[in-house]
């Protein structure tokens, strides 16, 4: 096959023709009530369909610090492998979809204006865009199967004209107004209250003047009108303007109402004789063409008054008024979204009271998890995204770190700092605090999350330190180099003029960066304490001095053979290392003989790592044991003799191994770690 052929085999491989087929059905429209009386669903209303839209993809529930939630997989964007998918959201995401359940069942909040309000960088926009691409895609599955119709008229020539109806109506509005009643009853006999059809509103202007005309020509008979019409599949499209509109505010003298409704056709005038015939007009505003989806406004409060009159309406009355026409039904999900000044603006202008009357406004805030956080970054920058650059652990972890704290507002409860609160709500455990303490702290500030750092303020600065001069030297990123651009970044942050504020994020950098240390230092421990036979052994070594002094027996040295107290000295220096005091201690020791005890009632033996506080002290023991041996603080002064640099090179070797550093970062890391103990050392000569 040549290489021609191969390219074409590939496009072919992503054409099917049946599914081509089904897409674009046609019919008539005897056919189309057959399909309808099979699957009703194919003639819900656009809100039955966003809601059937976000359950088709499935869902999950959990429990999360005492509190049940329902995470949509919808909005992990299943449509670009979650290119566009949400994270830590799932409380806001839940009122919005409760919302659309509401409304398609008609409850009322189908005749509102849905406003997604919160900080900029929320996620708003990406909620939106997921809605609209959802759409698209959900049109072109059999469950989500929607359609239209056009008017097949000969001209005087005997040419067949086809005329699509301009927006897209349901065909079931074909059906006069005075038998839809009884026909819906048909319909609807067998089926659940929620899954019932629910046609409201009569033909747009077009579609209306053409049933007319034919009804007259064939003097009333209805059944020889629909001879005209030809049903067609419907497949939602944003960029074909099919169902799904957006719309953005623009400068005042270049934009009007008409971009919502519609405008006369000026060259039809002529043809049909007045500027008033539908056919002389086109029907393609924002709010005309999103009829039977969804239309987004951007910025929504950003709009003059005059176009928010027209959503008024358009909300609760399901109805637009184009240019010298009557009132006009849609049927469609209307989306806006705003920050937070323009909504105090709204609030504050008695003037807007009944738009904001006819809004469901819908909190969406910046994360407060730190998880979460970390997600959004590392889908921007994962090893998928960036390459040839290495991005060295915690990089992104202490920027969304730092994210999460901006956000957070300082606990009330005595003893708790901003960076325990930001662990807690992370899920981690903090002793003297229980979920119930998560619960009295998070209603304690009920609007934390809406404030804070954006999430693209930290992808610019991490975008800023992949492409810095020291990055495209060494080839890798650390988080002292994002550190210092979110630093400096901060002199010239558009949306903070507050020096306070720039001070308080400052200080709260030396926290992130405290923390940061502190890992590392851990992380170069367990690195150098990482032989599993030493430690095994110091493990061996201390529960059997642990059994002794428990069981008040002694303990046989394996060297003399001679029976000898248990060794106090050994037990303690291990039992320091996590702060076990000196009261504590027979406590601590009974605990640790009873789980052992426990694990060999169920068949199972015991291991160092089976107990994280044990094994962490026994960690923390070897690494202080072995830290004189390596000579850690040699590394600063670059004396090193060749035993101490081989096992040097094995811990770079395991921070490399076990913790994903490369070669640059984990010397980088081995040299700061040592510099912070030569410190220390120089301190306590001091």
């Amino acid at each position: 096959m040549s290489k021609r052929d191969n390219i074409l085999s590939l496009v072919d491989k992503h054409l099917d023709v049946e599914t081509f087929r089904s897409q674009h059905w046609e019919g008539s429209f005897n056919d189309y009530l057959e399909k309808v009386i099979a699957n009703p669903a194919v003639a819900r209303n656009s809100f039955q369909r966003i809601y059937d839209m976000i359950l088709h993809f499935g869902t999950e529930r959990y429990t999360y610090q005492k509190r049940d939630y329902v995470h949509y997989k919808f909005f992990d964007d299943p449509f670009e492998n979650g290119r566009d998918a949400v994270f830590g959201l799932d409380g806001a995401l839940m009122r919005l979809v409760e919302t659309f359940k509401s409304a398609a069942h008609g409850y009322g909040s189908d005749r509102r204006i849905l406003l997604l309000h919160g900080p900029v960088g929320s996620s708003k926009s990406t909620i939106a865009r997921l809605l609209k691409k959802g759409l698209e895609h959900y049109s072109t599955m059999d469950e989500g199967a929607l359609y239209s119709f056009v008017w097949n008229i000969q001209d005087e020539h005997g040419q067949t004209e086809f005329c699509a109806c301009p927006m897209h109506e349901e065909p079931l509005k074909l059906i006069p107004a005075k038998a839809r009643g009884d026909v819906l009853a048909e319909i609807n006999k067998d089926l659940l209250e929620d899954r019932q059809v629910r046609l409201e509103g009569d033909l747009d202007p077009f579609c209306r003047k053409m049933f007319d005309d034919l009804l007259v020509r064939y003097e009333g008979d209805w059944r020889k009108v629909l001879n005209h019409v030809t049903v067609r599949r419907l497949i939602l499209s944003e960029q074909d303007r099919v169902g799904i509109g957006t719309f953005q505010p623009k400068d005042e003298k270049n934009q009007d109402s008409t971009e919502l409704t519609g405008d006369i056709n000026y060259r039809k005038i002529a043809q049909y004789g007045s500027d008033s015939d539908p056919r002389a007009f086109n029907f393609d505003g924002e709010l005309n063409i999103a009829n039977r989806g969804i239309c987004e406004f951007i910025e929504v409060l950003k709009l003059d008054v005059a176009f928010l009159y027209d959503l008024l309406g358009a909300s609760q009355e399901h109805t637009i008024k184009p240019k010298k026409f009557a009132q006009t039904d849609i049927d469609e999900v209307i989306l806006g979204h705003t920050n937070e000044p323009e909504y105090k603006k709204l609030q504050s202008n008695d003037l807007m009271e009944a738009f904001r009357d006819r809004t469901i406004k819908i909190d969406v805030p910046y994360n407060c998890r730190l998880t979460d956080e970390v997600k959004i970054y590392e889908k921007d920058f994962g090893a998928s995204k960036v390459r040839g650059l290495h991005i060295a652990p915690h990089t992104v972890e202490v920027a969304a770190m730092w994210a999460v704290l901006t956000r957070l507002e300082e606990p009330k409860k005595a003893g708790l700092t901003l960076l325990q609160k930001m662990k807690l709500y992370d899920g981690k455990s903090i002793p003297g605090f229980t979920e119930d303490s998560v619960k009295e702290l998070r209603e304690e500030h009920p609007r934390e999350g809406m404030n804070g750092i954006s999430p693209r303020y930290i992808q610019d600065k991490i975008s800023n330190a992949l492409v810095s001069e020291q990055a495209q030297l060494e080839r890798c990123i650390n988080p002292f180099m994002v550190m210092n651009e979110l630093e400096s970044g901060l002199d010239h942050h558009s949306l903070i003029n507050d020096e306070e504020t720039k001070k308080s994020y400052k200080e709260l950098l030396s926290v992130v960066r405290e923390e940061y240390e502190d890992t590392l230092k851990n992380e170069v421990q367990r690195a150098i304490s990482a032989d599993e036979d030493a430690i095994q052994r110091l493990c061996t070594n201390y529960i059997e001095n642990v059994r002794a002094y428990t069981q008040h027996e002694k303990v046989r040295n394996k060297y003399t053979g001679k029976d000898e107290e248990p060794d106090e000295r050994l037990m303690r220096s291990i039992e320091e290392k996590i702060d076990i005091p000196e009261s504590r201690k027979d406590d601590f020791r009974q605990e640790i003989m009873n789980y052992i005890g426990a694990l060999a009632l169920d068949g199972k033996k015991f291991e160092y790592h089976t107990n994280a506080r044990l094994q962490k002290a026994l960690e923390l023991k070897l690494f202080e044991d072995s830290r004189d041996t390596i000579k850690l603080k040699n590394v600063v002064s670059g004396v090193i003799d060749d035993e101490t640099q081989a096992k040097i090179d094995v811990v770079k070797q395991r921070l490399i191994k076990f913790f994903g550093y490369n070669e640059t970062s984990a010397t980088d890391v081995l040299n700061y770690v040592a510099s912070i103990f030569a410190r220390g050392d120089a301190k306590q000569s001091d």
